[in-house]
């Protein structure tokens, strides 16, 4: 009876087929989610996006040098005594640097002493016997040339007097000369005298370094005279790479050195500290202000079918894909250099990027700086 009622049941063709369809039907659609589930993120090859001026820096090696270096002389000759600084030593204005010998100088201090106590002792007898002759003349008992020699002699006494007092004021200034003394703040440099050496009047005796301002000396070709003039300067020092400081072209030679056709720049540092020390080594870095900022991506990232130019933009962290319109400024051999449209640090796909699609997740297995 029961295998004659499952004939029955199945006998219809029709509801035997569209049984079966069913069953095909729903398998297919179990298979098509499980597919969509466990289908893996396509793993792409990303460069990261970072802008930087069109116009690459150009940087130089120069030294650290002080804005004014001075040769620092006695004022008078005579003999070195004693030398009271060493080379490094840091200084104050108006200290004692070396010292002549001043026998002589005090022995011309002491005759033009002597000279002006002589031309006070004339004048005052020249004055008296100017006095008496004009009381004489009043009283009619001497002429009119005898009371204008008294003057004159009195006035040549006159004369004398402030000769000697010019004099003595010369010989004590010679004698203040005997000590050499810094006229401002620094670091002795170099010392070209020692005790016992005989100078002259204005030879070089000691070379100070003023530290109030510093600057950084190096060589600029010909081809880059423009933006030395009118681009933005930093300098960096070896011994802290990571510290900047603002520079500013001081002065620039008129003409190029024979040997090495360049030009010898100077950039003062008005912010420079402490740590900046003379005869250190420096870089320094030129950046053309005028040139825009652009981000350099390889040429196969760009994608474009007829809607503009742009780029495909990958998360890092969900996968997704986004795709943003981008201005591109030039275009290279290899890569094309973009000034808007994408942020600093987002990940650029610059592989296969006419094969994506912005619903699908991928995975980033490399980034390329380019």
């Amino acid at each position: 009876m029961s295998g004659k009622a499952n004939f029955v049941q199945y006998s219809n063709p029709l509801s035997a087929a569209l049984l079966l369809l069913t069953l095909a039907l729903a398998l297919a659609g179990c298979n098509e989610i499980t597919a969509q589930q466990v289908a893996p993120a396509r793993p792409v090859l990303a460069t990261p996006v970072h802008y930087e001026s069109q116009v690459a820096d150009r940087s130089f090696v120069g030294t650290i040098r002080p804005r004014i270096e001075s040769d620092l002389g006695f004022r008078v000759t005579g003999k070195v005594s004693k030398r009271l600084i060493e080379v490094g030593a840091l200084v104050e204005a108006g200290q004692p640097l070396a010292t002549l010998d001043e026998i002589d100088l005090s022995l011309q201090v002491e005759q033009a002493e002597a000279e002006l106590r002589a031309a006070t002792g004339v004048l005052a007898q020249a004055g008296a016997a100017e006095t008496r002759a004009k009381e004489l003349k009043q009283k009619g008992w001497t002429t009119d040339a005898q009371v204008e020699q008294a003057k004159a002699t009195a006035d040549e006494a006159r004369a004398r007097l402030n000769r000697a007092e010019r004099a003595l004021e010369l010989s004590k200034n010679s004698l203040s000369y005997a000590t050499l003394l810094a006229d401002a703040p620094g670091v002795v440099t170099a010392t070209l005298i020692e005790p016992g050496q005989v100078v002259a009047a204005g030879q070089a005796a000691i070379r100070v370094a003023r530290l109030a301002e510093k600057e950084t000396v190096v060589a600029i070709p010909e081809t880059l005279l423009s933006r030395a003039k009118s681009g933005e300067a930093r300098v960096t020092i070896w011994s802290e790479p990571d510290k900047r400081y603002v520079a500013k072209l001081r002065e620039l030679a008129p003409s190029a050195d024979a040997a090495t056709r360049t030009y010898l720049a100077k950039f003062s540092m008005p912010d420079s500290d402490n740590n900046v020390q003379l005869g250190m080594t420096a870089t320094l870095t030129l950046s053309d202000p005028a040139s825009g900022k652009v981000a350099r991506v390889p040429l196969s990232a760009l994608f474009d079918q007829g809607q503009g130019p742009s780029l495909y933009v990958a998360d890092a962290k969900t996968g997704a894909l986004t795709l943003k319109p981008v201005t591109v400024k030039a275009y290279r051999s290899n890569e094309v250099l973009i000034s808007g449209g994408v942020d600093e640090g987002d990940n650029v796909v610059s592989v296969g990027v006419q094969k994506l699609d912005p619903a699908q997740k991928v995975r980033i297995v490399s980034s390329l700086s380019f």
